[in-house]
């Protein structure tokens, strides 16, 4: 099956089912160190930006 076969029949699945390929193909990605790497500093980005935001509404509250 080809790829852009894969991709038509994408739509016809479940939210679940198209929730466990992503999980899949984020696994096979994650194999790659440059994926992994770029993946854990976006998490980290992420991290730092919700520390900042609560930050930022304690400051706001009192």
């Amino acid at each position: 099956m080809s790829a852009s076969e894969i991709i038509k029949q994408l739509p016809k699945l479940s939210e679940a089912e198209r929730r466990a390929i992503r999980e899949g193909l984020l696994e096979i990605a994650n194999q790659e160190a440059d994926v992994a790497l770029c993946n854990q500093a976006a998490l980290e980005g992420g991290l730092m930006l919700d520390r900042m935001e609560d930050e930022d509404a304690r400051r706001q509250s009192r």
